[in-house]
């Protein structure tokens, strides 16, 4: 049976509560490698998917967070019931060195600062967004936490060297029901339409 794509996007949410169900490592494979598979700039493959099963989550938010936060944020509870955690990470090193290379050294992209936007951060983010969608097509949840702090603890725990930077990590499980509505989405944005811009015509 065709996947009905357009809906699957749509339905799409960022879950935040979770009920303690674990996905099987044959479901976190699966879902892993075939998120690789999103575009990957001149297919330097410089993305990785660092997965950490049930057994770790603990440990996660163990070094991904702190007590004043665990102890007080209303949220906590129910993220911390995820079944697992992937981290994206990317290397820019890999993609320095591969627009280095003879096909591509004419771009000029062989050092960091050349980039005008930095496709490590680009390719991971697709493979984020399209393993967000397998989650969600198989009927699990999922929400993206930022690596807004604690970054070097959490790489550490992964085992990941100074070349590796995390992107983010994407927490997994089945939602509990207990989601808590964002207030951002209280805030009056754009309609989508009127967030597509057509040429000949103004762009706002």
């Amino acid at each position: 049976m065709a996947v009905d794509l357009s809906a699957l996007i749509l339905q799409r949410r960022m879950v935040r509560s979770f009920d303690g169900s674990a996905p099987s490592h044959d479901l976190l494979a699966h879902w892993t490698q075939t998120a690789l598979s999103a575009p990957s700039a001149g297919n330097s493959a410089g993305v990785r998917l660092v997965v950490l099963e049930a057994d770790y989550v603990s440990k996660y938010f163990e070094v991904a967070t702190d007590s004043t936060w665990r102890d007080s944020a209303a949220r906590a509870p129910g993220l911390m019931r995820a079944g697992a955690v992937v981290l994206a990470c990317s290397s820019s090193e890999i993609y320095t060195e591969r627009y280095a290379e003879r096909d591509k050294s004419s771009s000029g992209l062989g050092e960091v600062d050349a980039w005008p936007v930095p496709y490590w951060h680009t390719d991971a983010s697709m493979v984020v967004m399209q393993l967000l969608l397998l989650i969600e097509d198989s009927g699990w949840a999922a929400c993206l936490w930022g690596n807004f702090r604690h970054g070097d603890a959490v790489r550490e725990l992964a085992q990941l060297s100074p070349a590796w930077q995390i992107f983010g990590s994407v927490l997994i499980g089945r939602a509990d029901g207990n989601d808590q509505r964002s207030s951002s989405l209280q805030r009056s944005v754009p309609v989508r339409s009127e967030r597509v811009m057509w040429l000949p015509g103004e762009v706002r």
